[in-house]
């Protein structure tokens, strides 16, 4: 019997773990068998493989071939196990030494004429790879740039079977693409001077900008909630290193393509409102995805239309608001991904829109406006840091509107420097924004601003709760940052309470 080996990562979540990929071949009749938990896609490697290694011409064994992907009890996902199945039974064959393939990672995806093709999560896989100490991966020709972000690593790319065989022969592979291609331009963020008017709406989602609040904006059709929604992400700074890396992560292990680079802007997710649960917080058979909530770590998760989502997708965002990340329990195994967004959700005052002074009557029935409004929980809503009512525009409040516009780079340089008060004051604690202080260290660490009687009085009248207090809290820092003070003061406060309650408050 011949037995050679390779290596590559089997991903559950966002942690990888080595797999080795172990082909033996033994005498008998022609039969070829994968074992070690395949799922569907990665059970058929083996055909592929097979009519891979033939139409390359390099053959396949008549003797029965047994493929073992170690550890057996892990479940394994994806079609990147092809280049390394072909890898070993290479060695097997004599085709490469097995040698090269001691310390060697690989991934890709075969076609049928031996072509090799990009496969999704590469990113992570590379990060699993190098954290277990592999310094030499080969990868598909076609991600040799997304390869080159994890630094460290010894990246060769193949484009098909004989440029694979030639590299685990000591060949160079085949070089990175140095052909001139269309610069593509960096996608400029949306003006927040499209939006005309609603001063109010604007100043709370700059607080909600800068200090990563929560918003709910409620009015009717037309007022600008989705404009808002969408210059939102535009008006936030640019991602650290350390979670540029993390989300493009995230967003390689989506099938997205990272061949301009690391994410380096929050990204912006806005899943329709038929979204399933599995779509919105992620979900599978065996190992489980990641959705919507996912996408838009670190960015802006925007739900248009909020009360016509399934209530019980809607409810599966409870945790992840408060805990910034998913697990997906399956039977094969617990999936957890990162999922720290910014929700930012969208609702008319009932059914047809118009019961807020919009041109036209309102027909809907006021139990037809409760059950829509119900439709949003209590325990969601209570999340929620800002609620603003957007209302229409009049021409005289238009034009005078006009004469206030602030373009984004005006808007994102106060919300910068409220960001950078935010980490100098927190970063000892190991936080970055007012949003992820707990309430307990909001009460004891941080001094409480002036006329705290304000918020008993809510809490008595059954205004607050006991988290809305904290959001209040929150709030008023943020809104402090903003205004250069080194502390909440009254004035501060109200106006956090009139954003958390939805009151016509705003910045004069």
């Amino acid at each position: 019997m011949t037995i050679a080996r390779a290596w590559s990562v089997a991903l559950v979540g966002m942690e990888g773990a080595m797999v080795e990929v172990e082909v033996a071949i033994g005498s008998g009749l022609p039969k070829t068998v994968l074992v070690g938990l395949p799922d569907a896609s990665l059970a058929e490697a083996a055909h592929r493989c097979k009519a891979a290694m033939c139409s390359a011409r390099y053959g396949w064994p008549t003797d029965p071939v047994t493929i073992n992907l170690s550890p057996a009890t892990l479940p394994k996902a994806g079609s990147h196990y092809d280049l390394a199945i072909a890898a070993g039974m290479g060695a097997a064959l004599g085709l490469c030494p097995a040698a090269s393939l001691e310390s060697r990672a690989l991934f890709g995806e075969l076609g049928l004429d031996g072509r090799v093709r990009p496969v999704r999560g590469l990113l992570p896989a590379l990060l699993a790879a190098s954290k277990h100490g592999f310094t030499t991966v080969t990868v598909p020709a076609a991600q040799m740039a997304e390869a080159a972000l994890v630094e460290g690593l010894d990246i060769t790319g193949v484009d098909d079977l004989p440029s694979l065989f030639d590299v685990l022969r000591g060949g160079p592979g085949v070089p990175a693409a140095v052909a001139a291609k269309a610069a593509v331009a960096a996608s400029k963020p949306k003006d927040w001077a499209d939006v005309v008017g609603q001063l109010e709406a604007k100043w709370a989602l700059e607080v909600a900008a800068a200090g990563r609040h929560h918003a709910f904006l409620h009015g009717p059709p037309g007022v600008g909630k989705t404009l808002l929604a969408e210059r939102l992400p535009g008006i936030a700074p640019d991602l650290s290193p350390d979670e540029s890396l993390e989300v493009s992560a995230v967003h390689s292990l989506l099938g997205e393509s990272l061949d301009e680079g690391l994410i380096r802007r929050p990204p912006y997710a806005d899943p329709h409102h038929s979204a399933s649960v599995a779509s919105l917080v992620g979900g599978g058979a065996r190992v489980a995805r990641p959705g919507a909530v996912s996408r838009a770590h670190r960015g802006v998760l925007f739900l248009d239309e909020a009360p016509e989502f399934s209530p019980k997708a809607l409810e599966c965002l409870r945790v992840p608001l408060e805990s910034g990340r998913v697990v997906l329990a399956r039977a094969a195994a617990t999936a957890v991904y990162p999922a720290s967004f910014q929700l930012v959700m969208a609702a008319n005052p009932c059914p047809c829109g118009l019961s807020s002074g919009t041109a036209g009557a309102c027909k809907c029935s006021p139990l037809a406006v409760r059950r829509y409004r119900e439709r949003i929980s209590g325990p969601i809503l209570d999340r929620i840091d800002i609620h603003q009512q957007l209302r229409p525009m009049r021409t005289a409040l238009l034009k005078a509107a006009l004469a206030r516009v602030e373009p984004t780079e005006v808007v994102a340089a106060r919300v910068l420097e409220a960001r950078r008060r935010q980490e100098r004051r927190l970063s000892a604690q190991g936080w970055r924004f007012n949003a992820e202080v707990p309430g307990v260290a909001m009460r004891r660490s941080l001094p409480l601003p002036d006329g705290i009687e304000l918020l008993d009085e809510a809490v008595n009248r059954g205004q607050l709760s006991a988290r809305g207090v904290d959001k209040v809290l929150r709030l008023a820092w943020t809104i402090a940052d903003l205004a250069g003070a080194s502390r909440p003061d009254s004035e501060h406060l109200h106006q956090a309470l009139g954003l958390r309650r939805g009151e016509e408050r705003g910045r004069n």
